[in-house]
């Protein structure tokens, strides 16, 4: 009997063991599968809080839905009774003391037609007829390891990136545009630039792939994500679980492998997946070969702090569904997610719930990652009277703080990555690296890797 061992129980651990779970039964294998979580509870960034009629995130507060393995995974998973979809309506952005919208028919805020772009608000005439040039524009050096920003500032100018993709795309992706590449971020704009001659003309022909005819993009469960997590704690029958259980150190023998944990126990494993922060898994290895490539890779922090109010969702206004702050607003926090009105599940009495968030970019971020929980809701109530006017003190509140713990993927991101499956095949075969540090943020990118690893591994099985 082979004994598999995962150690991170993220949604990429359960997903990784729910379809070596799959693949075991359906072919029969003589195989241990052990899922290791150094924490009480399973889920990673992934925790919900019920309090009073309302339900919080403490991390992810959604799935892309048109991801095309997700709506099978939830069907599988018989959750399918238990979906939410996202409300939709206006996106904005608070820039000087004013909300200005982002024009529907735009994606992370990139025009899908020049109608689109000439209606924005966020933009002169001159900055609009300087994007054009995309239009005109012949790519001639720009690979998809070269950087967003630079990519999106040479075909549509600095005005259209600065003051309307930016604040946008810095709201999904952590870190300066300029030092991510675009394989990372959005590298079918480049597809679109080569085959349509124009990224606006490559949108609009692929509208569709953005927009569906309900226009949800996003799903979550009627009691919050956490639903996903403890149905899969649930399925993973023939999987032993240990919680509360952190692994010391990994260590090499005899074609097998040990790991160490702080009792001064010991487990044996014949394949080890590890699917835990990047920082965890070179602390574990602790192999000077291995830390070059590890260094590369990049970790940023953010703040969350939700605030429930005693009030009705009414008072936002209308059709919203929150905004971005750009650099020239007097805000302190980042984005605002006006969660009552775009998620109706998480405040049953339909009362106001927002979520207000800090990047480590924020200028102020170290400053605000010292206070404490209640002078951080005195920074986003004050946040949230100058954006939105409301004067009334939230009645609960929620802080979240994700340190070092959000991954970054920067231009050397894919290089080191590779470097390390080299390298990892050559000094520890059978171990195998997998989730957000390497692969893809977002839950619909861990459950796809997830999948790929269980692959992955029965073929080093077989």
């Amino acid at each position: 009997m082979k004994r598999i061992i995962v150690v991170g129980g993220g949604i990429t651990g359960l997903s990784t063991m729910y379809y070596l779970q799959k693949i075991k039964i359906e072919n029969q294998l003589d195989l241990e599968l052990v899922l290791i979580e150094g924490n009480e509870n399973l889920g990673g960034k992934i925790h919900s809080v019920a309090k009073g009629n309302f339900i919080m995130e403490t991390g992810a507060d959604s799935i892309v839905a048109r991801n095309k393995n997700v709506l099978p995974f939830v069907k599988e998973l018989n959750l399918e009774d238990e979906l939410c979809y996202n409300a939709t309506g206006i996106s904005y952005i608070h820039t000087k003391e004013n909300l200005l919208q982002i024009p529907k028919d735009s994606i992370f805020g990139i025009p899908m037609s020049v109608e689109s772009l000439f209606s924005s608000e966020l933009v002169s005439l001159k900055g609009k007829i300087e994007a054009l040039k995309d239009i005109f524009k012949k790519n001639k050096n720009f690979t998809k390891e070269t950087s967003i920003g630079e990519f999106l500032e040479y075909f549509f100018g600095k005005e259209l990136v600065e003051k309307q993709i930016a604040p946008v795309l810095a709201g999904v992706y952590s870190g300066s545009l300029d030092s991510l590449s675009m394989a990372s971020t959005l590298p079918y704009l480049l597809d679109y630039k080569e085959e349509y001659g124009s990224v606006i003309q490559g949108l609009a022909k692929n509208k569709s792939v953005f927009q569906s005819a309900a226009n949800k993009k996003f799903i979550s469960f009627k009691n919050g994500l956490s639903t996903i997590i403890d149905r899969l704690e649930e399925v993973l029958e023939e999987v032993t679980i240990l919680k509360g259980t952190k692994v010391n150190k990994i260590d090499k023998a005899n074609g097998t492998y040990t790991l160490a944990f702080g009792n001064d126990e010991m487990l044996e494993a014949d394949f080890i997946i590890l699917s835990t922060p990047h920082d965890v898994s070179q602390r574990l290895l602790n192999n000077q070969e291995l830390d070059q490539s590890f260094d590369k890779l990049e970790n940023s922090s953010n703040i969350t702090m939700y605030l429930a109010y005693d009030i009705q969702d009414e008072i936002l206004p209308k059709d919203g569904t929150g905004f971005i702050v750009a650099k020239d607003s007097d805000l302190t926090c980042d984005a605002c997610t006006w969660t009552s009105r775009k998620w109706e599940h998480t405040s049953k009495k339909n009362q106001l719930l927002l979520r207000v968030f800090y990047k480590k970019s924020n200028p102020a971020f170290d400053r605000l990652n010292s206070l404490t929980e209640e002078e951080l809701v005195e920074v986003a109530v004050e946040d949230i009277k100058k954006s939105l006017g409301i004067d009334e003190k939230p009645k609960s509140f929620e802080v979240t703080k994700w340190n070092n713990l959000m991954p970054v993927y920067s231009l050397h991101h894919k290089e080191a990555v590779d470097s390390l499956t080299v390298k990892l095949n050559s000094l520890y075969p059978n171990i195998i690296l997998a989730g957000c540090s390497y692969y893809g943020v977002g839950i619909a990118a861990c459950i796809a890797n997830g999948e790929e690893t269980a692959k992955r591994l029965l073929q080093n099985i077989q």
